[in-house]
């Protein structure tokens, strides 16, 4: 049987919601394996609508979370209050803004971040479950604030300013290159920093081919 696992999305372009590569190479990554990808996103507005082309913030804009991740997931999505830990055998973030952002308000109050409830009883559940939490780009603050208090070792790359507030949050940080993963095999964290560097698409997609490789065999026992 093929290994379920969640995909928690936080909407659609990587300045306010999910990146759409980080995304899509997660779902590819997790296909070519044989494994089952379930896509979750909650059913929340935006906390802010940015203009991808010009980068600048929509004023007087609204969006939706849920909404705009459908279109990554095709309309194959399911609003994340649904998702359960006993259903899955592993979950994995795709980083964009949109994790600290939409999942949790870390982009605005860093270590002081509040992780939105249904993301941290997820995130919580699968853990007291032993089972495997990936993390991509961004997505690793959002782990380290919902589980800050069990110390992860995770990466978010090598910028110190944000690995400083991981660390505050209670994670132990470690610099990793873009095609690199870190593994925590005592709490079941797997991370990546993909976009976190101004970095080529391919070593992008190396990064996460073998974090959610090693997701998967966390999940499969080995």
């Amino acid at each position: 049987m093929a290994l379920k696992v969640g995909v928690i999305l936080s909407g659609c372009g990587h300045r306010d919601g999910a990146e759409i590569r980080e995304a899509v190479l997660t779902l590819l990554a997790l296909d070519r394996a044989g494994a089952e990808a379930v896509c979750f996103a909650p059913d929340i507005p935006q906390n802010r609508v940015v203009d991808h082309y010009r980068g600048k913030v929509v004023a007087g804009e609204t969006r939706n979370v849920l909404v705009e991740a459908a279109r990554i997931a095709r309309g194959k999505i399911a609003d994340l209050k649904t998702a359960k830990a006993g259903d899955l055998d592993a979950v994995i973030l795709p980083g964009g803004y949109g994790a600290a952002l939409n999942l949790s308000s870390f982009a605005e109050q860093g270590p002081e971040a509040t992780v939105l409830p249904e993301v941290s009883a997820l995130l919580k559940a699968m853990h007291a479950a032993k089972k495997p939490i990936g993390a991509i780009c961004i997505a690793p603050a959002v782990v380290a604030k919902a589980l800050g208090h069990l110390h992860p070792r995770l990466t978010i790359g090598d910028d110190p300013g944000t690995a400083a507030a991981v660390t505050a949050c209670g994670a132990v940080h470690e610099a990793c290159p873009v095609e690199k993963f870190v593994v925590d095999r005592v709490n079941r964290v797997v991370t990546t920093p993909a976009y976190m560097y101004d970095a080529s698409l391919r070593g992008v997609a190396e990064g996460i081919e073998r974090c959610v490789a090693e997701v998967l065999a966390l999940a499969a026992g080995r």
